[in-house]
């Protein structure tokens, strides 16, 4: 990622006086991220594990256990844990994910589908990502697993 670029700049004060003020600019978008992240760096990228060296024995638990890894972006919480995922499905090297989301409105959608697309993608035994947006059964906070619901205590989120 690219570095803040600061410089000063002289201006006056309200009395006339020329003072030095730092000017902060912002990275060009298309410098702040790696190149395959298109619209933010939320999901827990920073902690996802490498990818596996070989192709592994179960491969569906596998891809549960990397999507068990992506965060919600307003939570650090995994979307599996906040019961999100109703569904993988393997055939061949294409995984198919069925999610949802908390509200029809949820502002964060791209990026979910986004973060689940690149880290299973990461994996050299999967090849395709498909992602079925599913409303129904709708999603309530029964959903959400023992461990989402210790996390979000520790968060002082009530459940």
């Amino acid at each position: 990622m690219a570095e803040l670029n600061v410089e000063a700049r002289r201006r006056e004060d309200g009395d006339g006086r020329s003072i030095t003020m730092p000017v902060v600019k912002a990275p060009a978008p298309e410098d702040a991220l790696p190149s395959h992240v298109v619209s933010h760096a939320s999901g827990g990228r920073d902690q996802w594990s490498p990818p596996l060296a070989q192709v592994p024995e179960d491969r569906e638990a596998a891809a549960w256990d990397c999507l068990r890894e992506v965060l919600d972006p307003e939570l650090p919480i995994s979307l599996v844990d906040l019961g999100l995922i109703y569904g993988l499905e393997l055939e061949d090297e294409a995984v198919r994910v069925d999610l949802t989301f908390t509200a029809t409105a949820c502002p964060c959608m791209e990026f979910i589908k986004e973060d689940i697309s690149d880290r299973l993608m990461q994996e050299s035994w999967i090849s395709r990502v498909d992602i079925q947006v599913v409303w129904d059964p709708p999603w309530t906070r029964e959903r959400i697993s023992e461990k989402g619901r210790e996390e979000l205590r520790r968060l002082g989120v009530g459940v």
